[in-house]
């Protein structure tokens, strides 16, 4: 986009502050008050912690990188180091790969042909799992278990950028623990808050791709305005983002707005009007098959 943006982005570095701040409150005077609202508090602040991450790779809200990333450098999602979080979804914005079961770091379709050879008991995983029930609840246990994998599996071969990724974030953990040492939520309170996070995240990736011949159209854009869309900072935009990855979460909106007509024929009307129209559809039925229905069988 054309327009220039400020040295520091105001509302991001807020939306942080209060993240942190939520994040604080949740886990020592609200769970001391009452366990079940500070769950719920700290689940909130850790997805929108994760949102803000997204926003940090894109190169916000400084023009500096290292500043940047110093700001969500604590390890409040436990799982998901950064450095890998960046690298990941920087490569899953060449569009044309999205989708892709082996080149796309972020596709949840599986190769037809590993599909099959799947054992009965993971095919009926995986069908759930593509539910939206099932992604928010199975989703954040099954994700991290293939992804925790291929991450060994990099680290067993070697890689040095991913052992320098996940060092860092075992040292943005340990703050983590530092902080709850003393606090008054317990470790398991704060793993179920870190599961109800990343399901929450699943929301948000639900359906944010499909399966298209066109890599243009495998793109979507949920036109809701409400507490998801804040908590996702309108990634729910995701054609908008996708097309302009630099622009900040705040001005997506209007720029979506501006140009409505282009980004739906841009995408092929892959749209939904809100996320309520979302779960209405797809709560307990799947949207997608989960082996690619675009790759071969055979």
């Amino acid at each position: 986009m054309a327009r220039t943006e400020p040295v520091v982005e105001w509302p991001t570095l807020l939306v942080l502050l209060a993240t942190y701040v939520l994040w604080a409150l949740g886990t020592t005077w609200l769970y001391g008050w009452s366990p079940v609202a500070g769950i719920v508090l700290t689940t909130l602040a850790i997805a929108q912690f994760s949102s803000l991450q997204h926003e940090v790779l894109h190169g916000h809200p400084f023009r500096n990188p290292a500043v940047n990333e110093a700001l969500v450098f604590p390890g409040l999602t436990l799982t998901v180091p950064y450095g890998r979080f960046r690298d990941t979804h920087l490569a899953h914005h060449h569009d044309p790969i999205l989708t892709d079961p082996y080149d796309d770091p972020e596709s949840n379709y599986f190769d037809p042909k590993v599909w099959a050879r799947l054992p009965g008991w993971a095919q009926v995983l995986f069908r759930a799992n593509n539910t939206l029930l099932g992604r928010i609840t199975l989703g954040p246990i099954l994700g991290n278990v293939l992804w925790i994998r291929s991450e060994l599996a990099l680290i067993r071969a070697g890689n040095a950028a991913v052992r320098r990724d996940w060092a860092l974030h075992g040292a943005g953990v340990v703050l983590v623990v530092l902080w709850l040492w003393p606090a008054a939520m317990p470790w398991w309170a704060y793993l179920l808050a870190a599961w109800g996070g990343h399901g929450l995240l699943k929301i948000r990736t639900f359906l944010e791709h499909r399966a298209h011949e066109a890599a243009r159209a495998r793109t979507v854009v949920i036109e809701d305005r409400g507490p998801l869309a804040l908590l996702f900072l309108n990634n729910n935009l995701h054609v908008v983002h996708h097309t302009h990855p630099a622009v900040p979460w705040y001005r997506l909106p209007a720029t979506y707005a501006a140009n409505r007509d282009h980004y739906l024929r841009r995408n092929e009307g892959y749209r939904y009007a809100s996320y309520a129209e979302v779960f209405r559809r797809y709560l307990l039925r799947a949207k997608d098959p989960v082996p690619h229905p675009l790759m071969p069988k055979d």
